[in-house]
């Protein structure tokens, strides 16, 4: 085996690099943009890479963790010219499921493999190295990095070929937009009402409408401290990558698209940067107009 190389080191990225660092026992040669977050890494045992094209001639097993489909394609094109072959590209990446499968083929055009392994849970979880990772590509390719995925997560699932670990990210996210949506209309709803916030959130957790989100939110919720774990500007791009999805099947999801007006109205405020649970900001807004 060759070394490990890590793409991308930005809130989730740095994360989950340092724990390839420390876990492993091989070389891991870290690159991005910001020279500080490689400094970061090689302060923990990482090592330095110049450039993409650096960390393709060093590895045979590349991780990239990048915000859309354009950075993944534009880090994939600085790799094709020097991958070897034999090569495993991970893209941990969420983004569009038909740039994934584009990309993928390429690669395979170089005698290498790629594979899709988006992630959910945000940074507390990425710390500890227990997010949940979807994976789709070619199992085989999948198995052959299957304990360095173990670094970054607990909870892995392989769900068939190209595309498939995204198809389920978007699916995974959509449906968390929803129920964020859900607990801030009900949140709003029960605050006009007069209800007290520390017994809304323990009197929802004694029925059905208990969920994961209100019940690692509640504290930041309560303290309005949206200090990013997972931005809005992340979300908005996910629930429009769903949108896209349902668009190319041909079916209507009234419920995702009620949900990504909310982050329409966070984006058109300049909420970008802040974490997805201040969209609370602005279904206070619009359920008070």
């Amino acid at each position: 085996m060759g070394k490990i190389g890590f793409i991308g080191l930005g809130i989730m990225g740095e994360s989950m690099s340092e724990n390839i660092v420390k876990k492993s026992n091989e070389e891991v040669w870290v690159y991005d943009l910001n020279s500080a977050q490689v400094e970061k890494l090689v302060a923990v045992g990482g090592h330095s890479a110049k450039s993409i094209a650096d960390v393709g001639e060093k590895c045979d097993r590349i991780f990239i963790m990048v915000p859309r489909s354009e950075h993944v394609r534009a880090v994939i094109e600085e790799l094709l010219p020097v991958i070897k072959e034999g090569t495993i590209l991970v893209d941990m990446s969420t983004i569009d499921p038909s740039v994934s499968k584009e990309l993928a083929a390429k690669v395979k055009e170089k005698n290498a493999d790629m594979v899709d392994a988006p992630v959910v849970k945000s940074k507390p979880a990425a710390i500890v190295g227990e997010l949940g990772i979807y994976v789709g590509g070619d199992k085989e390719s999948y198995e052959k990095v299957r304990d360095i995925l173990g670094y970054m997560g607990k909870d892995i699932i392989y769900l068939g070929e190209n595309g498939a670990g995204l198809v389920m990210k978007i699916c995974h996210n959509m449906l968390v937009a929803q129920i964020q949506n859900a607990v801030n209309e009900m949140l709003v709803l029960a605050e006009t009402a007069g209800l007290n916030f520390d017994d809304v959130v323990t009197a929802i957790s004694y029925g059905g409408g208990q969920n994961f989100y209100i019940d690692s939110k509640k504290d930041t919720l309560k303290a309005k401290d949206f200090s990013p774990k997972f931005s809005i500007e992340n979300m908005h791009k996910d629930i429009h990558l769903a949108l896209n999805l349902a668009k190319d099947l041909e079916i209507d999801l009234p419920g995702a698209v009620n949900a990504s007006k909310v982050y329409d109205q966070a984006i058109e405020e300049g909420l970008n940067k802040e974490d997805f649970s201040a969209t609370i900001k602005v279904v206070n807004e619009i359920t008070k107009q």
